[in-house]
């Protein structure tokens, strides 16, 4: 499982994202509108403008501060990511 960092220590698995949007249009606000009212909405922006519209495929969407070039330079950078073993014991 891959860990994609979205600013401020918060990580998504980036094998769930289904897409990274500017949330500047209309039918983006209503997206973000939406899923608040369903409840499905994460705020990782700590109380930043949002930039970066993070859309999963469980219907989560998810905002970052973080620009969407960002998000998606990420992504495609594995320095970025951590790499977690499913299966392996995790001790903390």
């Amino acid at each position: 499982m891959k860990l994609l960092n979205i600013g401020f220590g918060n990580m998504i698995n980036a094998s769930r994202l289904v897409a990274i949007l500017n949330p500047d249009s209309q039918p983006i606000k209503r997206i973000i509108q939406e899923s608040k009212e369903r409840g499905t909405l994460i705020d990782a922006t700590q109380g930043r403008r949002t930039r970066a519209v993070i859309i999963t495929d469980s219907d989560h969407v998810i905002l970052s501060y973080l620009q969407s070039e960002t998000v998606a330079n990420r992504l495609n950078d594995e320095s970025d990511e951590l790499d977690i073993e499913e299966g392996e014991g995790n001790e903390f």
